[in-house]
Formats: structure tokens, sequence, C-alpha cells
């Protein structure tokens, strides 16, 4: 407890309350005050609890306050009687109710913050059935929990997002690199139509860039639409491969086999499934579903502490400890009987492990066949797309062998060819090179030319548009292709229309008839709602006039009841304090002089001595001090000078030292002479 209160004060004095509590003050504080800091609290963790409590009443504040720690999914220690002792002690202000509160509130308040905020948006409003038959507020009801969805998955996604951590700064660096590469692409786009707008037919030319860039788009979109196709062609075709080595898996197996080997693979087979489907699948599934019921459980409880888990560990060592005992007692027994039975459920025991263990290993050797199976099937894909054909056996392979033999010597040959063709291909290569300069050289004294005669660039722009007249004329055949795949493509529709059209002729006859039953139906359920609706008027009527009725009696039931416990718990106040008023009272009247030691009075006028004689010595104390203080000054001052002289006296020697003479000067016949 005391470890309780030390945390609830340290958390009290700490950010965002500061209530600069210490053990004392924070233990003195009177019921009300602490109502007031629990309030606090809660206000910390849902801003709609900032409330003075004396404004408030005592009902509504305990009304508030159960209300909210619902929500938090808070749950006091004990059975349904503790649960009323909780709510009397929450409403006068109880110490042994209300510090667990404040130590489980201030141990996880960010979890709560986030828990408190979800409770405001996605605890269900619960409408009345008979409402929801009106159309408007069950589309209203729709409406809103569909919001309420949607809410849900926001805020996964912000989380998602919070947790994955990405950065605003970052996000802002790449969007403003992002604009200055903007700005400098339409700088760059400004200068160049600038500097096309000089040149002749510009628009023209324009306009014909813009329609070959058109074809191009398309004709990637083309291909990436042939790739597609040739994908799931491909992908057709490899399931066909697969299917038909199934087929003809099943086929040799069907050859090979006799019925009596079949009836027999079958009957294992069947007995196999048999004992999964009836002994091993349901004891998973019980396993499983028990696991479920007891993390359903763990995961609606409240976050434990470190104490709470060593209460249950606790808990854990004494039952295992009364198991062992409970074990130890009955081998002590030791019945006949029972130690027969005791043999045969070993044996029972021992071979239904064996039969799970050989069931499991049966499992893993068929799942593994069937991946070796498939493993297989993808090799023997791979080397018939590789060269179109199985792997051979046998002759097949010897009359392969010599397929290659004779391919080699073809290969020898084809290889001699190819290096004859090398040789004249660099020779090739080396007149390109040199037309290439001709026709360099040539192109410079066409364009000096050019510039002579005031036409520069018109060899230019006639190349260009030639590329561009032949580009154009393939682009258009290409149309042409896909114009006539797509008339086809119609027609092939046109027919499957038509041939469905005469298939659902019979069909559209009866969902005539049909329709006209509806409208019947429609008319005759129009009338039977009308006259419901004109009923259920009237009961509505009724309806709210009782609910208000029974409102109001309830709140009047609340009132008094709440009244009730108040007074209750003023007169079980009133009561302790008399109790301890009449006990003082005999305390201090015996004669017996142990019960007046007991008396707070005595224990009040002892203390109240000895401080009284305390402040006495620290008086004579301080006297001694302030006589002495002078004289105690000056010889500080004593010290302090004592110690500058020495000081000085000390930097004197250092320096006479540093500057003490290297050799000695001797005058003698008008000759000086240095002597070291």
């Amino acid at each position: 407890m005391s470890d309780q209160i030390k945390f609830i004060v340290d958390s009290l004095n700490k950010e965002p309350f500061r209530k600069n509590y210490n053990l004392i003050t924070f233990d003195s504080l009177e019921p009300m005050q602490l109502l007031q800091v629990l309030s606090d609290v809660l206000a910390e963790i849902d801003p709609k609890q900032l409330v003075d409590l004396r404004e408030e009443m005592p009902e509504q504040t305990a009304k508030r306050m159960l209300s909210l720690l619902g929500i938090l999914k808070y749950k006091p220690s004990g059975n349904a009687t503790d649960m009323s002792t909780f709510r009397q002690g929450l409403v006068i202000g109880s110490k042994p109710v209300i510090y667990p509160v404040l130590h489980w509130l201030l141990q996880r308040t960010n979890e709560l913050k986030k828990r408190a905020y979800l409770a405001r948006f996605l605890i269900k409003l619960e409408v009345p059935s008979e409402f929801l038959q009106d159309e408007t507020v069950a589309d209203t009801n729709k409406q809103y929990e569909e919001l309420m969805e949607a809410f849900k998955t926001l805020h996964k996604e912000y989380e998602q997002l919070k947790a994955s951590g990405f950065s605003t700064a970052e996000i802002r660096k790449d969007i403003s690199a992002m604009e200055e590469e903007k700005d400098q692409l339409i700088k760059r786009v400004e200068h160049l139509k600038k500097r096309v707008e000089t040149a002749q037919n510009y628009q023209w030319m324009l306009k014909i860039a813009r329609q070959l860039r058109v074809e191009k788009e398309r004709e990637e979109y083309l291909a990436q639409q042939k790739q597609e196709q040739k994908n799931q062609l491909f992908h057709a075709v490899q399931r066909l491969q697969r299917v038909q080595n199934q087929l003809k898996s099943m086929r040799q197996a069907a050859a090979d086999a006799k019925p009596e080997s079949l009836m027999k693979r079958l009957e294992e087979e069947i007995k196999f499934n048999l004992y999964m489907v009836t002994e091993k699948f349901p004891k998973e599934l019980e396993n499983k579903k028990k696991e479920l019921h007891i993390l359903q459980k763990v995961v609606s409880e409240p976050a434990m502490g470190h104490s709470d888990l060593l209460e249950l560990e606790s808990k854990i060592n004494e039952i295992n400890t009364e198991i062992n005992q409970l074990i130890e007692k009955k081998m002590m027994r030791n019945e006949p009987i029972e130690g027969n039975l005791s043999l045969y459920r070993q044996q029972a025991s021992i071979i239904s492990h064996k039969k799970e263990a050989k069931a499991e290993e049966l499992q893993e050797a068929k799942e593994k066949l069937a991946s070796l199976e498939r493993e297989a099937s993808v090799k023997r894909n791979q080397t018939r797309e590789f060269d179109g054909t199985e792997v051979l056996k046998g002759d097949e392979f010897k009359r392969y062998v010599s397929k290659l033999r004779s391919k080699s010597t073809v290969f020898k040959k084809k290889h001699q060819i190819i290096a004859e063709l090398k040789a004249e291909f660099g020779l090739l290569q080396r007149t390109e090179e040199l037309l290439k300069q001709r026709h360099e050289n040539i192109q410079q004294q066409l364009q000096t030319m050019e510039e002579k005669k005031g036409i520069s660039g018109y060899s230019y722009t006639q190349e260009e548009l030639e590329r561009v007249s032949a580009l154009k004329s393939e682009v258009d055949e290409m149309k042409g292709r896909t114009l006539d795949d797509m008339s086809e493509m119609v027609k092939k529709l046109n027919s499957l229309v038509s041939e469905k059209k005469s298939a659902l002729a019979s069909v559209i006859k009866e969902l005539r008839q049909l329709r006209q039953k509806r409208q019947e139906l429609t008319q005759e359920c129009d009338e039977k709602k009308s006259q419901y609706d004109s009923c259920a008027a009237g009961l509505e009527s009724n309806r709210s006039k009782l609910e208000q009725e029974v409102r109001r009696l309830r709140e009047e039931c609340l009132q008094e009841e709440s009244r009730y416990h108040y007074t209750n718990c003023m007169i079980k106040n009133l009561e302790v304090q008399l109790r301890r008023a009449t006990d003082e009272m005999k305390a201090y009247i015996s004669s017996d002089q142990q019960e007046k030691r007991k008396a707070i009075r005595e224990q009040y006028t002892k203390n109240i001595a000895e401080q009284e004689n305390l402040g006495k010595k620290l008086r004579e104390k301080q006297k001694v001090v302030r006589e002495s203080h002078g004289p105690n000054m000056k010889q500080a001052k004593m010290w302090r000078d004592l110690e500058q002289l020495m000081e000085c006296k000390k930097q004197c020697f250092l320096k006479q030292q540093s500057q003490t003479s290297i050799g000695q000067v001797i005058q003698e016949g008008g000759e000086d002479r240095l002597i070291l």
C-alpha cells in the first residue's frame, strides 16, 4: 500500500498535474478533496470530465465516474457485494477504494486516453427493434454503422502510418524538391518554345510531334496488352500441361493396378480419413477452441502489471503443489483394482499416442510426396520450356546423342562460316566509318551553301518530314489492323448477343408474369402497411406517454436511493466520530495510567512538551552561535589573509628561481670576464 501511495504522489507531482504533494499531505486529504483529485485525473484522460465537484451533486459525480471507469474497463477486485461497497466508497470518497483507482489510472494514462477517445465514436447506441421498423430510422442507423466502420479503418490506417516512421519534414522536403524541379521544367519548356518560335511552320511541327507522342503511348499500351495476353497464354498452357500429367499418371495407375489392390488402397484411405475426421481433427479443434477462449479471456481483462504477474505465478505454484500432494496421496493408497486399471490405461494411452504419431508421420509423408510431385512437374515444365521436349530415357537418349554428334559437325562448319563473315563484317564496318566521315563533310558543305543562299535548315527539315511521314504510314497500318480485329470482335459479340436473346426469350416471358404478380402484391402490401402505420401510430403515442411516466418515476427512485445512500454514509461517519469521541472520554476519565497514555490528549501533550524542550535547546544553541559569530568571522578573515600572504611568497620565490644568472662576470684591469 505504501508503494502504491508513493507512486500516486510522484505521478501527481509531475506534468500535467503539478500538485506538490508529499506522503503526509496526500494522506491527510479529506474525502471531497480526494474525489476532486480523482476527477482531475479522469479529466486528463477525457476532457469532458473537467468538473468542479462543489457545483455537482454527489450522485451525479458517482454516476459520471462509474460510467467512465466502465468504458475504460476498470475491474475492482472482489465479487458482487464488493461492487456495492465499491460504489458506496466512491460516493463517500473512501481511501481504500480511490487509491487503487488512482494507481491503475496513473499507470496507463496514455493507453486510457486512446481508449477514451475511441469510446466517443465506437460505443454503439442501442436502438429498440420497434423503432428500426421505420425506414428513415433504419437508414439512419445503417448509415451510423457504416460511418463507425469507416472510422475504424481510418484509425487503423492512421496508426499504421504513425508506426511506419514517415515524418512530415521529409515529405515537405520532397514536395519542395518536386516544386523546384517543376519550376526548372517550366523554364526549360519556355526556353525551348522561344527557340522553336523562330523556325518556320513550328505549329504544324508541334502538332505532328504531339500526334507522334500519342501514337507512341498507344503503341506502348498495345505492347503491354500483348505481353499480358502472352503471360495469360503461358499460364494456361502450364495449367493444361499439369492437368495432362495428372491424367496420364492416373491412367497409368489405373492400368497397372488390380481391382483388389485398388479396393484395399481405398479402404486404407477411408480408414485414415475416418480416423483424422472422427478422432484427430476434433481433438485439435477442441484444443484450438480452448486456446482461443483463453486468449479472448486474456484480451478482455485489463493490462497486468508486474505485481499482478507475480500474484498469478504464486497462485500457479500453490496449485501445482496441491496437485503434487493429491498425486502422492493417491499413490500412497495403492488400491489393487485401481492399479490394474492404471496399467490398462497406460497401455491404451501409449497405443493412442503411437497411433497419433503414425497418423502425423503419414500426413507429413503425403505432404512431402505432393511437394515432390509438384517439384518434378515444375522441373519437367522447365525442361519443356527450354527445348520443347520431355526428359529422354533409354533408346530415345541414344538417338538424341547421335543427333548431337551430327549437329556438332554441322556446328563446326557453321562456326567457320561465321568467322569468315566476321572478317568481312570488319571490312564493311571500316568502309561504313569512311562513308560516314564523307557524309559528315558533305553535310557541312551543304549547310554552308544553305547559309550562303539564305535557306539554312532546309535539308534537316526535309529529312524530319520524311521520317515523320514514314512513322505515320506505319501507325496507319497498325490502326487498320486493330480496326479489323475490332470489327471481327464486334461481329462475334453481336452473334453471342443474338444467341443469348433467343435463349432468354422463355425466361423473359416468365419474368413478365412475375412482374404482374409483384405489382399486385405491392398494392396489397401498401394497403397492409397503411393499416399497420395507423395502428402503430396509436400504440406509439400510448407507449411514449407510458415511457415518460416510467422515466419520471425512475428518476425519482434514483434520487431517493442516492439520498438514502448519502444519509447512510453520513450516519456511519458520524457514528465513527462519536465512537472515537467516547473512547477518548473513557480513556481520559479512567484511573488506569496505561489507558490514559493511550488517549490522544495525553499523546498530544507529550509531543508538545518534547517540542518545547527541543525549542529551548535550539534557542540556546542560537544564542551561542550569535555570541561567537563576530570572533569567528575575524579569525576566518585572518586565515584568508595568511593564505594570500603565503601564496604571494610562493610566487616571489618561483620568480627568483627563474631569474638566477647563468654565470659570473669579473672585472680586472679594464677587462670583463664571464665565468660559467
